[in-house]
């Protein structure tokens, strides 16, 4: 799950939030108008889980969508296909999120970007009654939020749990798209500690970051895939802009390449042209896609295929080395330049 499109996860989290209130009614227009995305952008999120095999898409005889089942977690494990999204694990499957990790993995984590943050900046955090959780839990938002959390963490929400996401919303007005991204951020990071996703969230507010796009762009900057294609390309002193980091995205998401094959790409960009280019890149890994390249070994195995075609048409092209292939050769030569000063001096 955590190498899929964000947008495609909270189209899936949306549908099994449907399940759970069988008097909704829905279409593909009322997904698209939810999530602001084009009705071409739901259907291919359909798509996609339909491919891991999380649902199965039903047509009528004119391939107009007709229904979508949704498949339970121990249909799918039996097809042996991608990651698995704990459907149905409890908390005594899942460790209490505060026992996962120290305060000191949480606050001070240099390697996802999260360092310490100065909390005396911010409202104090408190915790919130029972009564006042039950009055949060009625807002549709944040009945939403809370759902769309458990579901990404895989386990019940504890009272911190609650507690902490109330407070983002509550104190530091993070909106509920905000806070469902952060979720989604820091899981797919494989940190699921109530205490590591309030520290990314207290970061983030000192940084000013208060959007969803914003946070994007943030954790595209602080991402191994970021830095792993800067180090191949040989890029310093600047950071990548959006438009370079969209493309790291598509090779990612869309294309669904590892960072070693991605990385691949860059060094092989270096060693065909001897400078950076993401659009040269994105067009040979557009090519790799379409040859079905999923490993190192594939990647490999096309280089040698290329050596191989480019070691053969160099010796056709050179043909047998004789005196009069020379001469023949050489006549060419002068015949074209001939050709090219005759030209050159019929413009003047």
């Amino acid at each position: 799950m955590s190498d899929a499109n964000g947008e495609f996860v909270k189209i899936y989290l949306y549908l099994l939030r449907l399940m759970n209130a069988p008097d909704s009614a829905f279409s593909i227009s009322s997904i698209a108008d939810k999530f602001e995305h084009t009705e071409k952008d739901v259907k291919r999120a359909l798509s996609y889980w339909e491919r891991m095999h999380l649902l199965r898409l039903e047509y009528d005889t004119e391939h107009n969508l007709t229904g979508i089942c949704l498949i339970d977690s121990a249909s799918r494990d039996k097809t042996g296909t991608g990651d698995d999204f704990p459907e149905n694990e409890t908390a005594a499957e899942t460790p209490e999120a505060d026992s996962v990790s120290s305060l000191e993995d949480t606050y001070h984590s240099p390697d996802d970007g999260i360092s310490s943050v100065n909390t005396e900046s911010f409202p104090p955090k408190r915790d919130y009654t029972r009564d006042e959780l039950k009055q949060f839990q009625e807002n549709d938002q944040i009945a939403e939020l809370l759902f769309v959390a458990e579901r990404y963490l895989g386990r019940p929400l504890s009272q911190t749990d609650m507690n902490t996401f109330i407070y983002l919303y509550d104190e530091l007005s993070f909106s509920s798209d905000l806070i469902a991204y952060l979720v989604e951020y820091c899981v797919s990071k494989n940190h699921t500690a109530i205490r590591y996703i309030e520290a990314t969230a207290l970061k983030w507010a000192e940084s000013g970051i208060r959007t969803v796009t914003a946070a994007k762009q943030e954790a595209k900057i602080h991402s191994p895939a970021y830095y792993a294609v800067m180090r191949s390309f040989g890029i310093t002193g600047r950071n990548l802009v959006p438009s370079e980091t969209d493309y790291i995205e598509k090779w990612r998401s869309e294309y669904g390449f590892s960072i070693d094959i991605i990385c691949a790409a860059c060094q092989q960009t270096i060693q065909s042209i001897h400078q950076p280019s993401f659009p040269y890149t994105d067009k040979m890994l557009s090519n790799w896609r379409k040859l079905n390249v999923h490993t190192m070994e594939d990647v490999k195995r096309l280089n040698l295929e290329h050596k191989e075609r480019t070691k053969a048409s160099a010796q056709e092209a050179a043909g047998p080395k004789n005196k009069f292939t020379s001469i023949g050769q050489r006549s060419y030569e002068y015949d074209e330049l001939e050709k090219m000063l005759l030209t050159t001096n019929s413009k003047h």
